[in-house]
C-alpha cells in the first residue's frame, strides 16, 4: 500500500519547517490540529466525528489538556470501534524528545495499562512510538522498555504499510490490529491491572484486618468483614474521584504528611456525604433513607502507619494505575475475585484471610465475560426498549437475584444511558436541557440527575452476601461519576439542589432470594440461633419490593446464578425447603435449578429473563428444568459458549426468553460459538419436545440432525451387547504391582489410558490383588473388580474419556481398571467383537458420539454406558452375510496393527501402513453401505471424513496408526 498524498504532504511540511516546530514555542494544541488529526484522517478515522455519531459512538474522543497534579486527565485521544477504546494516543509537541525521555512514556503506559488495551501509540509527529499496554508500568523503566516500534518522521512514507496495517480503521475491523498485538503479546511483566490491582486491595484487607483486630478488641467477625470491606471501598472511591477530577487531587496523599490520619479521613468521609448522599458515607440517622447509618467504623481505631502505606501506593510515581481510566467494569471484576475470601477471628482475636468454603469448593471464582454480559442484556432490555420513550422507559425495572459485584446491573445500566443519550440527541437536543448538559468545550452527556433518575428507576438487584451488596451499589455509583468533574457536579447541585449520587439502599439489597419468611412456617424460630439466621438471610419479595410484584414483576430478570452444590448444614432444611418451593430442582441440588424457577417466577409476563448457565442444563439429567423452560418461557435464543470463564475448565450456555407459553411454530435462535465447528441456526421451539428428556443439542446442524432421524430406526448396541465398568479401586494405587506372583487373587490390569490404541492393546505389566484389604483409616474400597466372568473372556475394551471412540479386542482375558468399558455379547449377533471394533474405531462412530454429546476437544469430554448402549449398530446384524466382511475387516486390521508394532525395517512399516489406510478405507465404505440410507451416501460420507480429520488432529484419533 502506497502512502497517500495527504501524508507526504504533512511530511514534507513538518520538514521544511522542522526548525520552527522544535523551538519549544510550536505547542501540542498545534500539533494536534495541523498534523496528528490529519495522519489519522489518513488512516480513515473520522477525527471531527462527520458522520454524526452519537456521543457513544463516535470514533475518537478528544481530551482537553486538563491538569491533575503535574499530568493531564486523561489521553488525548481514545480511538474506539462501536464505542469500545482499542488503542489511545498521547501527543507531545515536537520539542519533546519522546525517543529517549522516560516520562511522556511511563504516562501513556500507565493510561493504556490500567485500561487494558494492548498497543497505545505515543508521538510529536517527528517520532511515531507503540508501546505494548500489558506491561506493567514502572517508574524506573526507560523509555525504549515495552515499545514495541519507533518510527522517524522520515520513515512514514516507507513504513506506511506498518503504521496502515495496524491502526488504519479498516484494519482494526478486519482483525489485524488484534492479529497484531498477539503476536508482540510476551509474558515477561505483563500482569494486567485487574490482578495487579487484586493483589494491592489483598494486601489491603490483610493489613487493616490485622490492625482493627489488634486495636478494636471488641469487634466481632462479621464487625471486622464489614469495617474492612467499607473502609477500602471509601478510599477507592475518593480515589478514582481524584484523577476524574471530581474531588481536590491529592487530599489522600496529603493526610501521609501528619498525625491523626483516621481521625482526618473521617472528616473526607463527612465532606463527602455532603456531596454524594450515596450511603457510602452514611453516619447520620436520616428520615428519608431505608438503610441505618455507620455508627461503627467513626469511632474505630486505625494506625497511621497502616493507611499512610495504602495512600503512598495510590500515587505517582509509586503507582502505576491511572484511575481516570480504569474502567468499572475492571473494578468489578477484581472485586469479584476480593469477594471469594473473608476474614476471620481466631480465638485470641487475631485476624486471618481465608477463601470462603463455597469459593474453595467451586475452585474459585469466575466473573462472567463483558461481551456475555453485553449479549444477554441487549438481546433482553435492548428488545424491551425498542419503540419506547425515555417516559415508558422509566417503567422498565431489571434485576439480577444474584447479583454479585454487579456485573450485569452495571452492564443494564451502561446500554440505559447509552439509549437515552441517544434518543435525546435524535429527538434534539435543545428539547432536552433538563436530560442533558454540556460542559465549555465538551461532548454532549447526560445530566447528573438524568443518571441518577434512571439508575433509581431501572436497576434492581439482591444478593446473599452483605458485602456484594455494598461492591455493587460502588460499581454503579462510580458509573453515575463517569464523564463528571468538579464543575459539572457543582453547576448541577447549584442548578437542581441536590446532592450528585443517589442512595440505592431501595435498589439493591442483601437477602437470600430463594427462601422466604415461609421457611420458618412450622419450625421453632427459636430453634436458630443468630448467626444460623442471619446465614439463611431469607427475603420477602413482597415486601421488598412491593409495588414492582404488585405489577406483576420485574420487566427484566438476568445475570449468572451461582452453580453447584453450596454446602449449608442439613439440619436447617435449606434443601427439602428448596425442592418443595421450587417443583423442578427435583433430584440434583444444583443452585442454578431453583434460580432459574425463581427467575421466571419474578418476570412479569412478556418479560424477559437471560441467564448465564451450566451447559449441562442443555444435555444432561435436569429434565424437569428444561420443562419448565418449555413451558413458561418464549424461548428467543440458545447458546453455547464453550468455556469464557479465565482459569476454569467450565462449559456455558446462555438462555433467553420472555415470559408466556410459545405461540405455534415458533422458532428459537441457535448458535453455537465454537471457533472450528460454529453453528447458526433457527429451531421451531416445539422440536425441542420430540425427545424424551427433551435435550437440547445446539451442536446438531440440520445436516446432522437429517442423519440422526434416519439412524433412529437401526438396533441398538445395548440389545446385542453388555457393558460394564471396569474395575473401580477408589484413589488407593497400592492394588497396583509391577510384578506380582500370579494367582485368582493377583491378575493383570490393563490400567491407563495410554494402553489402547485403535485395534491393539499394550499391556505396561501392572496387576491388581483382588484379596487386598483396604487400611482401617480410609473409607475407600480397594477394589471393585465386578463380576469375574467379566474378564474370564475375550472381550472388547472402550476407552472411557476422551472425545472420539477408541476400541480394541482383549484375547488374553485381563482385568481393565475403570478407564474402560468392558463390552461382550450377551446374545446371538452376527456382528463379532472384531467387527464391533470395526464399528467403533470408524469416523462415522466418533461423529455420532459427538453429534449426542457435543464436548469435542473438552476436558471433560467422556463417554459414557448410558452414550454407549444407544450407538446405532447396521440392520444387518442379524444377516450373517453382510456382517461377514466387516468382521474380517476388523480381525485383519487388528491383526496389522500389531505387525506394525513389532516391525523394525523401516520398509516393512511402510508397507503395513499402506495396508492399514487400504482396510480403513474399504471400513468405512462398509460400514457405509451396511447401514443403507438411500440417498444420503454422499452426505454421510462427508460427515464421516469430516469427524476423521478433527479426530486425528490431536495425533492419535481413531484411525491413527499404533
Amino acid at each position: 500500500m502506497s502512502a497517500p498524498q495527504k501524508l507526504l504532504d504533512l511530511v514534507e511540511t513538518f520538514d521544511r519547517n522542522s526548525e520552527a516546530y522544535l523551538s519549544g514555542q510550536f505547542n501540542e494544541a498545534m500539533l494536534r490540529q495541523q498534523f496528528i488529526n490529519p495522519l489519522f484522517k489518513c488512516l480513515g478515522w473520522d477525527m471531527e466525528n462527520e458522520q454524526g455519531h452519537a456521543e457513544a459512538y463516535k470514533d475518537v474522543i478528544h481530551e482537553a489538556s486538563l491538569k491533575i497534579g503535574g499530568a493531564t486527565k486523561a489521553p488525548d485521544y481514545s480511538f474506539r470501534i462501536g464505542g469500545t477504546p482499542k488503542f489511545y494516543l498521547e501527543a507531545k509537541k515536537p520539542a519533546v524528545n519522546i525517543k529517549d525521555d522516560a516520562a511522556p512514556a511511563f504516562q501513556l503506559r500507565r493510561y493504556a495499562w490500567s485500561a487494558k488495551l494492548p498497543l497505545s501509540i505515543l508521538t510529536n509527529f517527528k517520532d511515531f512510538a507503540v508501546y505494548d499496554g500489558r506491561v506493567r508500568p514502572t517508574q524506573t523503566d526507560k523509555a525504549a522498555a515495552a515499545r514495541i516500534f519507533h518510527l522517524h518522521y522520515t520513515d512514514y512514507a516507507a513504513d506506511w504499510d506498518k503504521i496502515a496495517g495496524v491502526f488504519a480503521h479498516d484494519a482494526i475491523l478486519k482483525g489485524s490490529f488484534d492479529k497484531f498485538a498477539d503476536s508482540k503479546k510476551t509474558k515477561r511483566g505483563t500482569a494486567t491491572v485487574d490482578a495487579a490491582f487484586l493483589e494491592e486491595i489483598e494486601s489491603w484487607r490483610e493489613e487493616l484486618a490485622k490492625n482493627l483486630a489488634l486495636r478494636n478488641l471488641q469487634l466481632t467477625s462479621r464487625e471486622l468483614n464489614f469495617a474492612v470491606q467499607i473502609t477500602i471501598d471509601r478510599i477507592i472511591f475518593l480515589r478514582m474521584c481524584e484523577d476524574r477530577g471530581i474531588e481536590p487531587y491529592g487530599q489522600l496523599a496529603r493526610l501521609q504528611n501528619g498525625p491523626d490520619v483516621y481521625e482526618h479521613l473521617r472528616e473526607l468521609y463527612r465532606k463527602a456525604d455532603e456531596r454524594y448522599n450515596s450511603g457510602l458515607f452514611h453516619f447520620q440517622k436520616d428520615k428519608d433513607r431505608p438503610e441505618s447509618a455507620d455508627e461503627l467504623t467513626p469511632r474505630l481505631q486505625i494506625d497511621d502507619k497502616v493507611l499512610k502505606s495504602i495512600f503512598k501506593g495510590l500515587y505517582y510515581p509509586d503507582s502505576p494505575y491511572e484511575f481516570s481510566v480504569l474502567p468499572v467494569e475492571i473494578l468489578g471484576q477484581v472485586y469479584e475475585q476480593f469477594l471469594g475470601k473473608v476474614i476471620r477471628l481466631t480465638a485470641g482475636h487475631n485476624a486471618k484471610v481465608e477463601e470462603k468454603p463455597e469459593v474453595k469448593k467451586a475452585g474459585g471464582v469466575y466473573y462472567t465475560p463483558s461481551y456475555i454480559v453485553d449479549y444477554i442484556v441487549k438481546h433482553t432490555v435492548g428488545h424491551l426498549l425498542e419503540g419506547k420513550t425515555p417516559k415508558q422507559a422509566a417503567k422498565l425495572t431489571i434485576l439480577d437475584p444474584a447479583c454479585g459485584s454487579g456485573s450485569f446491573l452495571l452492564g443494564a445500566y451502561k446500554y440505559l444511558l447509552e439509549w437515552h443519550l441517544k434518543w435525546y440527541e435524535e429527538d434534539g437536543s435543545a428539547k432536552h436541557k433538563k436530560e442533558l448538559f454540556q460542559a465549555p468545550g465538551g461532548p454532549l452527556r447526560l445530566a447528573t440527575g438524568e443518571k441518577k433518575r434512571i439508575l433509581l428507576a431501572n436497576i434492581y438487584g439482591v444478593d446473599i452476601d452483605p458485602q456484594a451488596v455494598e461492591v455493587t451499589k460502588l460499581s454503579l455509583l462510580l458509573k453515575v461519576l463517569e464523564g463528571e468533574s468538579q464543575q459539572t457536579i457543582e453547576s448541577q447541585q447549584k442548578l437542581f439542589h441536590e446532592r450528585a449520587l443517589p442512595d440505592l439502599a431501595s435498589n439493591i439489597k442483601c437477602g437470600n432470594s430463594l427462601i422466604g419468611p415461609d421457611f420458618y412456617d412450622g419450625q421453632q424460630t427459636m430453634a436458630f440461633d443468630q448467626e444460623e439466621r442471619y446465614r439463611i438471610n431469607v427475603f420477602d419479595w413482597s415486601a421488598e419490593f412491593q409495588q414492582i410484584m404488585n405489577a406483576g414483576g420485574f420487566g427484566a430478570v438476568i445475570g449468572n446464578p451461582p452453580w453447584g452444590q453450596k454446602e449449608i448444614a442439613d439440619q436447617q432444611g435449606i434443601k427439602e425447603y428448596i425442592w418443595s418451593r421450587y417443583p423442578s430442582t427435583k433430584g440434583i441440588y444444583d443452585l442454578f435449578r431453583p434460580f432459574v424457577e425463581k427467575g421466571i417466577e419474578l418476570t412479569q409476563r412478556g418479560g424477559f429473563l437471560g441467564m448465564v448457565l451450566p451447559d449441562i442444563i442443555l444435555l444432561k439429567d435436569y429434565v424437569e428444568t428444561r420443562k419448565l423452560l418449555l413451558e413458561r418461557l418464549t424461548i428467543h435464543a440458545l447458546n453455547w459458549w464453550g468455556m469464557p470463564f479465565a482459569n476454569a475448565v467450565i462449559d456455558a450456555a446462555t438462555i433467553l426468553g420472555a415470559k408466556g407459553a410459545p405461540q405455534d411454530g415458533h422458532m428459537v435462535n441457535v448458535a453455537v460459538h465454537d471457533s472450528e465447528q460454529p453453528v447458526v441456526q433457527e429451531m421451531r421451539q416445539a422440536d425441542f419436545w420430540s425427545n424424551p428428556r427433551l435435550v437440547f443439542n445446539l451442536h446438531l446442524t440440520p445436516e446432522k440432525r437429517a442423519v440422526l432421524d434416519e439412524l433412529e430406526t437401526c438396533p441398538r448396541l445395548g440389545a446385542f451387547f453388555e457393558v460394564h465398568e471396569g474395575v473401580h479401586s477408589g484413589n488407593i494405587r497400592e492394588e497396583l504391582f509391577v510384578d506380582c506372583l500370579l494367582n485368582e487373587s493377583c491378575r493383570p490390569l490393563i490400567f491407563g489410558r495410554d494402553e489402547i490404541r485403535p485395534y491393539l492393546l499394550r499391556w505396561n505389566g501392572k496387576y491388581i490383588r483382588l484379596d487386598a484389604v483396604p487400611p482401617r483409616k480410609t473409607k475407600e474400597r480397594y477394589a471393585n473388580a465386578g463380576n469375574p466372568d467379566w474378564y474370564a473372556t475375550e472381550k472388547l475394551l472402550v476407552r472411557r474419556t476422551g472425545d472420539y471412540v477408541l476400541a480394541a479386542v482383549d484375547r488374553e482375558r485381563r482385568y481393565a481398571s475403570n478407564n474402560f468399558f468392558i463390552v461382550f455379547p450377551k446374545r446371538r449377533c452376527e456382528l463379532l467383537l472384531d467387527g464391533l471394533a470395526a464399528l467403533l474405531n470408524s469416523p462415522f462412530m466418533t461423529w455420532y458420539f459427538r453429534a449426542i454429546e457435543p464436548r469435542q476437544g473438552r476436558v471433560f469430554a467422556e463417554l459414557k454406558i448410558k452414550h454407549l448402549v444407544t450407538f446405532p449398530l447396521p440392520g444387518a446384524v442379524l444377516q450373517p452375510v453382510a456382517c461377514r466382511e466387516l468382521n474380517a475387516l476388523g480381525a485383519s486390521r487388528a491383526s496389522l496393527a500389531g505387525q506394525l508394532v513389532e516391525a523394525a525395517v523401516p520398509q516393512e512399516q511402510i508397507l503395513l501402513q499402506r495396508a492399514i489406510r487400504e482396510v480403513d478405507a474399504r471400513v468405512r465404505k462398509t460400514i457405509q453401505s451396511l447401514f443403507e440410507l438411500p440417498g444420503e451416501s454422499a452426505r454421510l460420507t462427508g460427515l464421516m471424513e469430516t469427524a476423521h480429520a478433527t479426530a486425528n488432529r490431536t495425533g492419535d484419533g481413531p484411525l491413527s496408526h499404533p
